[in-house]
């Protein structure tokens, strides 16, 4: 038997990709393995988003390149946003690929690999909308939370962003196929889903003719076993207050919104094809703080942009110091090959870009601690996911987080009390870093 293995980077749409193709090799008989070292062929579903993840994606499919030329390994097959994006050059600067296939071709995975395995080297780059994201997956993450991909391509054409080109225009999902699969998930013993795609705010639209987030969420928290939904990726101009009703009054859903903002000043959102400016995202925000009261709020901001001088970047630091957002990333910008930011004239050094960054990080540590100090003396719910036996300790996440983005909970409890997967009660009593800690209270 055949062994395969896959590393998956970059964003969960990615991984989406990811699982649909694993369950079509799996169902074709191949013997799926996590180790690299026992894999005949190996698989690299590439992110291509922006220079840091493509290099990633060089490095990952280097080292296997390696493996290879020990006999370790004997095929690699590149799939993914990098591949679709750059295409031939892959296959002509890493000579180490014997596959290299767009997002379209994920269908014909088995395909190809079957054509590997018999010497030949195949390219296949057909239309990604024949990219069926519906069907048979394999769960990749923990078995009590899922991400579910509501959607995917994106219409806003963000002067920076790379996105539609590589993944093309907004292609929503049926809301039955969306339902099927989710009550599936929760059958077998997901308790946690978390709804994305690139704009999930727009969901709908091209399919149905308008948003319909606000009507998905509502049949989502039908499904019995599901305790929480989580919404990623929600463009804050496109945040309605039906939207906002539905997350404020439906328990299963979880008080927390991610809301990537990019920028405030009104002269780098312009240039970035974005609506706002500094204070209609102020109003906003407070609408939806006032609406849903105690929501966490993540954002997602960017330093760098061509033409952000030292005005434009006092005014963002100003803005998140009175916002004041429980949640923040900040990354510098990327010159993305193919988008009009690339070619744009006053772009930022390299060196300010990182500078500006670390300051706004700097803030947000800040905030965080502030943040973190005021959920001491609170019981909060908590999904376990494992045990620290360094730290001789359980750890979690809250409604407040992520999974692979936003903190952890740390806690002591009884033993035999909790284990991964279940729901518990935890009085938090500090914190350490970005984290909190407390004891089980059940």
């Amino acid at each position: 038997m055949i062994k395969v293995g896959m590393v998956s980077l970059g964003c969960p749409k990615n991984r989406m990709d990811a699982e649909i193709m694993l369950a079509r090799l799996k169902k074709s008989g191949f013997e799926l393995v996590s180790d690299v070292s026992l894999a005949d062929v190996m698989i690299v579903n590439t992110c291509g988003f922006i220079e840091e993840a493509k290099r990633e994606s060089i490095e990952q499919i280097l080292e296997f390149g390696r493996l290879k030329d020990e006999g370790i390994i004997k095929k690699i097959i590149v799939t993914g946003c990098m591949a679709e994006r750059y295409r031939e050059e892959v296959l002509k600067e890493l000579p180490e690929c014997d596959a290299v296939l767009g997002l379209g071709a994920n269908r014909d995975i088995v395909k190809a690999l079957n054509s590997v395995l018999g010497g030949g080297k195949v390219e296949s780059f057909p239309d990604k909308s024949c990219w069926n994201f519906d069907g048979e997956r394999l769960q990749t993450t923990p078995w009590y939370y899922a991400y579910i991909r509501i959607g995917d391509g994106c219409n806003n054409c963000c002067s920076y962003c790379a996105i539609p080109g590589i993944r093309g225009k907004l292609r929503s999902r049926e809301m039955d196929s969306i339902f099927d699969e989710a009550r599936g998930l929760a059958e077998n013993g997901v308790k946690e889903l978390i709804l994305v795609a690139q704009d999930t705010t727009l969901y709908g639209v091209d399919i149905y003719g308008r948003p319909m987030l606000p009507e998905l969420l509502e049949r989502l928290c039908e499904i019995g076993g599901i305790k929480w939904i989580r919404v990623l990726y929600c463009y804050p101009e496109h945040v309605t207050g039906r939207l906002l009703d539905v997350i404020s009054n439906q328990e299963k859903i979880v008080k927390y919104l991610d809301l990537p903002i990019q920028h405030v000043s009104k002269k780098v959102l312009k240039a970035m094809n974005r609506p706002g400016d500094y204070q209609s995202l102020k109003h906003r925000i407070q609408q939806i703080r006032a609406a849903v009261p105690g929501i966490v709020l993540r954002t997602t901001v960017m330093t760098g942009f061509p033409g952000e001088g030292e005005k434009e970047f006092d005014e963002l630091c100003r803005f998140i110091n009175e916002i004041r957002f429980e949640r923040l990333g900040c990354f510098a910008f990327s010159p993305e090959e193919g988008t009009p930011a690339a070619v744009m004239p006053n772009q930022v050094e390299d060196s300010v870009k990182q500078r500006r960054r670390e300051i706004v990080m700097q803030e947000q540590s800040r905030i965080s601690d502030w943040y973190n100090n005021e959920q001491i003396g609170r019981t909060l719910n908590i999904l376990v996911e494992g045990y620290d036996r360094y730290a001789d300790c359980w750890f979690g996440r809250s409604e407040a987080d992520a999974p692979e983005i936003d903190g952890k909970v740390f806690f002591r409890c009884a033993p035999g009390k909790v284990k991964p997967g279940d729901m518990t009660r935890v009085l938090i009593t500090g914190t350490i870093d970005w984290d909190l800690m407390g004891e089980c209270c059940e």
